[in-house]
C-alpha cells in the first residue's frame, strides 16, 4: 500500500478502521444505551447491507428511522442516536465482541447478512481502488494477501463471521445469506417480515421486492443526490461506490487457480468448525 495510511486508517482493539470512525466514538460504544425495540443490521462490508436496509425500510413503511452505522462519525453520533424518538434501525460492521453490551442485555433483534468471502474479496478490492477514504492497493494479488490476513478495514472476514456465529441460535438473531436474496428475494422478505413481527401480505411482499431489486436501487442511487451524512456504510458516504455488480460468482473472473487454492487453504483452516461455512454458495 502507498499513500499516508495514518491519515486514512487507524487500529482499535486490533481491528483496522477508517478515520471516519473516530477512536473516541469507538471507546464510547461500551456505554451506549440500546433500546429494546432497536433492530441491528449487521454485516461485514460488501455483503449486501444497503440492499437489506432497503427491504427493511419498505417493510416498516416510514415507521422507523434508518441511521448511519453506529461506528460512523465522532462522539456526537451517540447523542444523535439518543435524540431519535422513533424505532431505530442501526447498521453496523462491528464484530460481535465490539458491539455495545446493552444490545445483548436487552435482546435487541439483529439481522446478520453473510456473503461468500471470495466475492467479498473482489468487491472490496474494487472498493479500495475507487474509495478515496481508503489506502490505495497496488494489485489484486496484493489485496488478496492482506484480505486473507485480515489487514483490511473491519478486520478479518473469518473472525467477523465466527464472532457472530456464536449467536446464530439466539432467538434475537437472524442469519441471512446474500446468495439467497439473489435467488429468491420474496422468500427472504417473508423470513425478515416474520422475524421482525411486521405483517405483510403477498402483494406487499411482491411490491417490496420490485422496489428493492439490485438494478432498481443502483439506478435510483445514480439519479439521487443524497445527504452525505446519511449512509449505511461505515467506509464512505458516496452511494455511487456502494453498488457495483452485485453478482454471485464474480470471483472466478479474478482468482487464478493458485490464488483459489491459497484461499481455500486459509478458509478450511479458519472455518473448520463453522456451520455457516457449510451454507455458503460460490456460484449458481
Amino acid at each position: 500500500m502507498s499513500q499516508k495510511e495514518d491519515e486514512l486508517i487507524h487500529t482499535f482493539n486490533g481491528i483496522t478502521f477508517t478515520t471516519r470512525s473516530s477512536p473516541e466514538l469507538l471507546k464510547s460504544l461500551a456505554t451506549f444505551e440500546a433500546r429494546e425495540d432497536d433492530v441491528l443490521l449487521v454485516s461485514y462490508p460488501k455483503s449486501g447491507t444497503h440492499w437489506l436496509a432497503e427491504v427493511i425500510m419498505h417493510l416498516y413503511d416510514s415507521r422507523a428511522a434508518l441511521t448511519s452505522p453506529i461506528e460512523f462519525g465522532d462522539v456526537s453520533k451517540l447523542d444523535q442516536l439518543n435524540c431519535l424518538s422513533c424505532k431505530r434501525i442501526i447498521p453496523t460492521h462491528l464484530d460481535s465482541n465490539m458491539l455495545p453490551p446493552t444490545f445483548k442485555l436487552k435482546q435487541c433483534k439483529a439481522i446478520y447478512i453473510v456473503r461468500n468471502p471470495k466475492d467479498i474479496a473482489v468487491s472490496m478490492y474494487h472498493y479500495y481502488r475507487e474509495n478515496p477514504n481508503l489506502p490505495t492497493v497496488d494489485s489484486w494479488s496484493t489485496f488478496l494477501d492482506i484480505f486473507l490476513k485480515g489487514d483490511v478495514v473491519c478486520g478479518s472476514w473469518f473472525d467477523h463471521v465466527l464472532s457472530w456465529e456464536k449467536h446464530r441460535n439466539d432467538n434475537s438473531t437472524l442469519f441471512l445469506f446474500y446468495e439467497d436474496m439473489k435467488r429468491d428475494l420474496p422468500k427472504v422478505v417473508k423470513k425478515v417480515s416474520a422475524f421482525l413481527g411486521v405483517n405483510t401480505n403477498e402483494s406487499g411482499i411482491n411490491e417490496i421486492c420490485k422496489k428493492s431489486s439490485f438494478s432498481e436501487m443502483k439506478t435510483n442511487t445514480e439519479k439521487e443526490n443524497h445527504d452525505p451524512n446519511h449512509t449505511v456504510c461505515a467506509l464512505t458516504s458516496n452511494r455511487k461506490l456502494i453498488f457495483r455488480k452485485g453478482a454471485v460468482g464474480d470471483w472466478k473472473n479474478n482468482f487464478t487457480p493458485k490464488q483459489n487454492r491459497m484461499f481455500e487453504e486459509t478458509f478450511n483452516k479458519k472455518m473448520a468448525f463453522s456451520e455457516v461455512a457449510e451454507h455458503l454458495v460460490y456460484e449458481y
